[in-house]
């Protein structure tokens, strides 16, 4: 029960869209567990974004939330690698302007009831 939801101030196309959403499917099992069977990606572009006071940059904040009690530090690690080259590859945007922040949780919720 992965989400990837991507905040990006640049424009995006389908295409984009498509090539993010599969380089993020292969990106999320370096987390145990989890696969793109379960991968959830919401993209929101053309997002004010400012970063050090400026939205002169293209700018990207990622959230990834996850469904377990923990994830190990090196599951982040190689997840921020890889969608920060995916994000600079795909929409040139530069990893010095990417935040993603990282959560697991134990509630969540689908098909009418909690996991």
């Amino acid at each position: 029960m992965p989400v990837i939801h991507t905040h990006v101030s640049v424009s995006t196309t389908k295409e984009q869209r498509e090539a993010l959403k599969a380089a993020y499917g292969k990106a999320i099992t370096a987390v145990p567990g989890k696969s793109e069977g379960w991968l959830m990606c919401p993209f929101e572009d053309n997002m004010p974004i400012y970063f050090a006071g400026s939205d002169e940059q293209p700018a990207a904040y990622v959230e990834v939330n996850v469904f377990g009690s923990s994830v190990p530090g090196s599951a982040w690690e190689q997840l921020t690698r890889q969608i920060m080259d995916a994000l600079h590859r795909e929409l040139g945007i530069p990893k010095d302007r990417t935040y993603i922040r990282y959560t697991a949780t134990t509630d969540w919720g689908w098909n009418g009831g909690n996991f």
